[in-house]
């Protein structure tokens, strides 16, 4: 047990962050999960996991989560995988600017704070793994997600310069940019857009309802949705290979959209975005 690698992963309530913190323990991994929600934490931890309370929206809580963190795995921590994120729907003029601070503060700068405050740990066993969940639309924008496309087009680029400064230190840093998964997303930006934007006032009214119907729909919303396994065998490949990739896609629209940024000029890939629905 002494050579079990420890693996901290964020957002584990629900969806992906759940899926991967159940596979990783059942694959042999020391998990630590942990969710922002006192109640999902004793739910996780019901079932037989490890699981701490940790909101990143939060310095103090992110303080406790790490000391507690490094008790529980005596200061080995092998990787971080952040996931716990949202997404903020909306036209970006509906988008006032404590509504942006929110979305950057969780799925941005609780992230960074997080991954700053494990890396030492990291650095000094010689080893570990910083993995970014990142999104399709951390390198495609798309009409209406201008909040969660900021948010994580900024993730890329600090990862980006991440896995720079951490060259030879025996950390590696790697992105996974899934599109449409099968997960509660669609249920929390629902939230989101009924709470933070002003949808009667605004000239996207009609669009707004449309989205709200797309946003409430059961099941997969689009084509080539994905089960979360499909994140999770990307994540196994980050924390295992000797030489982890950069970039991990995941689903069809993310290589797509991949191919059509190489190909197409900016006024071309424009007109095939500005189609996508609300």
């Amino acid at each position: 047990m002494s050579d079990t690698k420890t693996v901290l992963v964020t957002g584990a309530s629900s969806g992906i962050g759940y899926h991967c913190a159940k596979s990783l323990q059942k694959d042999g991994y020391r998990v630590i999960a942990s969710c922002r929600k006192l109640p999902d934490v004793s739910r996780l931890q019901a079932e037989g996991l490890t699981c701490i309370q940790l909101d990143v929206a939060d310095s103090g809580s992110i303080r406790r989560a790490v000391e507690e963190t490094l008790q529980l795995c005596d200061g080995k921590l092998y990787a971080l995988f952040n996931n716990g994120a949202y997404g903020q729907p909306g036209a970006v003029e509906d988008l006032n600017r404590d509504t942006l601070r929110r979305q950057f503060e969780t799925n941005f700068f609780g992230w960074a704070e997080l991954t700053n405050a494990l890396l030492p740990a990291m650095i000094a066993a010689g080893e570990g793994r910083i993995i970014q969940n990142s999104s399709v639309l951390g390198f495609a924008a798309m009409p209406f997600r201008g909040a969660y496309n900021a948010s994580k087009f900024a993730l890329e680029g600090l990862t980006d310069t991440l896995r720079l400064e951490l060259k030879e230190t025996g950390v590696h840093v790697s992105l996974i940019e899934p599109g449409p998964i099968l997960s509660d997303f669609r249920k929390n930006a629902l939230a989101a857009l009924k709470s933070n934007i002003d949808m009667k006032n605004s000239r996207h009214r009609t669009k707004y309802e449309n989205a709200i119907q797309r946003l409430s729909k059961q099941g997969p919303a689009q084509r080539f949705t994905l089960g979360p396994d499909a994140v999770y065998k990307r994540l196994k490949h980050a924390l295992e290979s000797r030489r982890p990739k950069p970039r991990y896609y995941v689903t069809f629209p993310t290589y797509l959209m991949g191919y059509l940024k190489r190909v197409l000029s900016t006024r071309q890939l424009d007109k095939i975005l500005g189609k996508v629905a609300t």
